[in-house]
């Protein structure tokens, strides 16, 4: 993700994002960090979906408003689906 999709985001606001932590140009917890910090982005709920487990950076990420984690490999695919429709009902 780089500078060009956080200004879309800010632009189309979608009402749900889904990030990874590992990208290849800014990692996911500096991606949601921007997020948060701009008035346009901040409350848009994200859910985070990665195979990495670091308790350090899960504390991080839960910190943050309106942001929740998933591991993948724990969750199927209609876990994080109605995962997704839970957090859309609820914003």
């Amino acid at each position: 993700m780089d500078k060009e999709a956080l200004v879309k985001i800010s632009q189309e606001k979608p009402d749900l994002i889904l990030l990874d932590i590992v990208m290849p140009k800014l990692d996911g917890i500096s991606v949601l960090k921007k997020l948060k910090e701009q008035q346009e982005t901040r409350d848009i709920p994200v859910i985070i979906l990665t195979n990495l487990y670091d308790d350090e950076k899960i504390q991080e990420l839960l910190r943050t408003n309106n942001t929740e984690y998933l591991i993948k490999v724990e969750h199927s695919l209609n876990d994080i689906v109605n995962r997704v429709k839970e957090k859309l009902n609820n914003s």
